[in-house]
């Protein structure tokens, strides 16, 4: 017996759907990922601006603002809103333009 073409080709295009539906997700899930990343990292930055002390004419090891808290610890914060504390010598002055 032989199978119709259009169930061999109805078969193929449901199995398209269904892998492409898989790649679509992942690509809502990373998008939402970094989107949350960014929102988190702006509170933080916001949040510390207001209760902790900005380091004047001091950069982080990237160019970032670096905030001490209120045990005198120095810190940035990273793209995901995380509190990376620093060592001095990751500390330096701020690059003039």
């Amino acid at each position: 017996m032989k199978t119709p073409k259009f169930l061999i080709a109805a078969a193929i295009g449901v199995a398209a759907t269904l892998a492409g539906q898989h790649l679509f997700a992942q690509g809502i899930d990373s998008t939402a990922k970094k989107v949350g990343n960014k929102t988190a990292s702006i509170a933080v930055k916001g949040a510390s601006t207001i209760t902790d002390k900005t380091f004047k004419g001091k950069e982080g090891p990237n160019g970032e603002t670096v905030y001490i808290d209120k045990k005198d610890r120095k810190y940035i914060v990273d793209e995901k809103g995380k509190k990376v504390y620093l060592k001095k010598t990751q500390i330096h002055d701020k690059k003039k333009d």
